[in-house]
């Protein structure tokens, strides 16, 4: 009896021994012995789980953080005013400019661009008249638009027309073209023909000395026009200025956020000027 029990207690042990052999073979990764399986080892062709396919356009979609904006087309028109002054007199290429929007530009029914905002630019040319001929010419360049919530914006810009007060144009390129005089031209030669007549015949009791003083006057008058220059253009303060957008301009929406129109600053527009010619006239 006793020997029994000893075998079968042997039987036992080996087959305990066997199980922990198996187990740690699995755990281990290692071969399993002949006719052992497992089912914690891993099955070689069993499929993993598929990590989430991500496409370009996907992920450029789900990076992008696209801002709204307001269009501003390429045309509108800003109603400006000068803030400075400026003549062909004085100003040089680089000078700059400040003007100040006069009303509202409203898109889709909301305020875009409220009265009372900046727009900043500088002189591009400046050319002074000539003594025979040559008009004065003023080019000005609109760089930047600055809202009354002090975002800025680039600004493509030229005027269409100017109110200056005086007798300036604006040609197609958006050029301040100053007045020619010439009608005040031949009137200095008049007058100063009419003059030497007068002194030459006071001079000489004859109508020779009214002749010769009459042609001293009118060459007096001819040099007065050569030595001197034609009228300067000028865009006094206070010149009203028509400007158009030479390309769409975008705002982001969630800087251009007006409820009120805004109101620009009072300024006095130029006084009416007729172009002055300062001649050094002999008579």
């Amino acid at each position: 009896m006793s020997l029994r029990i000893i075998k079968l207690g042997v039987v036992a042990l080996m087959g305990i021994t066997s199980a922990s052999g198996v187990l740690t073979w699995a755990q281990e990764g290692g071969p399993m012995p002949p006719g052992q399986t497992s089912n914690s080892a891993p099955r070689q062709n069993e499929p993993q789980d598929a990590a989430p396919i991500v496409t370009p356009a996907s992920a450029s979609a789900a990076s992008s953080d696209t801002k709204a904006q307001v269009r501003i087309p390429s045309g509108t028109v800003l109603p400006l005013v000068l803030h400075n002054g400026i003549s062909t007199r004085s100003a040089k290429t680089g000078d700059p400019v400040y003007f100040e929007t006069l009303f509202p530009v409203m898109i889709d029914g909301r305020v875009a661009i409220p009265a009372g905002s900046y727009v900043s630019g500088e002189v591009t040319e400046s050319v002074r008249p000539g003594r025979v001929k040559g008009r004065g010419q003023l080019m000005i360049k609109l760089n930047t638009l600055i809202l009354p919530n002090a975002y800025m914006v680039n600004l493509n810009a030229s005027p269409k027309d100017a109110s200056t007060g005086g007798n300036e144009t604006v040609d197609s390129e958006g050029k301040v073209i100053g007045d020619s005089d010439k009608g005040s031209n031949v009137g200095t030669i008049a007058k100063t023909t009419t003059a030497g007549a007068g002194i030459g015949s006071i001079a000489t009791r004859s109508g020779t000395g009214a002749a010769i003083g009459a042609g001293a006057g009118a060459a007096a008058g001819l040099i007065a026009v050569l030595l001197t220059r034609g009228p300067e253009a000028e865009m006094p303060r206070g010149t009203t200025v028509n400007v158009s957008l030479n390309r769409p301009i975008f705002l982001d929406a969630d800087k251009d956020q007006f409820s009120a129109p805004g109101q620009a600053s009072t300024l006095a527009g130029p006084a009416n000027r007729e172009p002055v010619r300062n001649k050094n006239i002999p008579f």
